[in-house]
């Protein structure tokens, strides 16, 4: 009976935690989707010349990388398809996905950069700016302290075991500062473009282009409240049933267990 009641108990965890995880994504394809035709729309597009048209690269890059797949990076340890066989291959697939959303971040900061030295803007003054840079800092110091302590062969177990933990809050701390960062983020440059002028309406009139970045922001917040909810779910947790599982081992080896 009980075997039985924890069959049932397994398969409505699982349930649940693929629906948070449907959700999840949608609400990450819509903040993309979002930011671009804000910036497509309302701010004229892309371009790469030091114009305002490469400052648009920033929030869609920042988003996207910051945001969307370093959120969807941080829970693919949860996703139950993962759990069967090896480790290794989904540590790979972990650190590529955050590789990924590290280099567009940082491509994003080079934009936004550029143009304010073009147009002789100061940078980093701004409570945006800090946060932004820090969540940036701190996301490239966790990539390669993750490299190094969980990727490497020759790392020690009792270093692994140390750093998880920490491994783990410092990442639930970079996503909660890049959703800040972001929408502090948003929140600026719809003050700085809806000013009284006669080419557009006020902030506090809310004009289309200010629902769309309110609503960008409303989606940034979800995705990040089901991303924070699915890494705290200790149900959700991948299952250490092996008190060696950190420990690095052969892809072949994996591969036959």
């Amino acid at each position: 009976m009980s075997t039985t009641m924890s069959h049932k108990f397994s398969r409505m965890t699982s349930l649940s935690f693929y629906v948070c995880y449907l959700v999840s994504v949608c609400l990450g394809l819509a903040c993309v989707t979002c930011v671009c035709l804000w910036s497509t729309l309302w701010r004229g597009g892309f371009a790469w010349d030091l114009s305002s048209h490469q400052f648009n690269w920033h929030p869609v890059l920042m988003v996207t990388g910051l945001i969307v797949l370093y959120g969807n990076g941080a829970v693919l340890y949860r996703v139950p398809l993962t759990w069967g066989g090896g480790k290794l291959p989904w540590k790979l697939l972990h650190a590529g996905v955050m590789l990924l959303a590290l280099v567009l971040s940082v491509v994003g900061l080079c934009a936004v950069f550029q143009v304010h030295n073009a147009e002789g803007t100061a940078n980093l003054y701004s409570l945006h700016s800090w946060i932004g840079i820090t969540a940036t800092a701190l996301f490239a110091v966790q990539w390669l302290v993750g490299l190094l302590g969980f990727l490497l062969p020759c790392s020690p177990m009792e270093l692994r075991k140390l750093l998880k933990p920490v491994h783990v809050w410092m990442g639930v701390s970079i996503l909660t500062l890049s959703v800040a960062a972001c929408i502090s983020g948003i929140n600026e440059k719809l003050f700085f473009v809806l000013h009284k002028s006669n080419t557009s309406q006020p902030y506090s009139e809310l004009p289309p282009e200010a629902l769309m970045g309110n609503s960008l922001g409303v989606l940034i917040v979800a995705f990040g409240m089901v991303v924070l909810m699915i890494l705290l779910n200790q149900d959700w947790q991948r299952p250490e049933s092996r008190p060696g599982d950190l420990a690095y081992r052969p892809l072949l080896q994996e591969e036959h267990e």
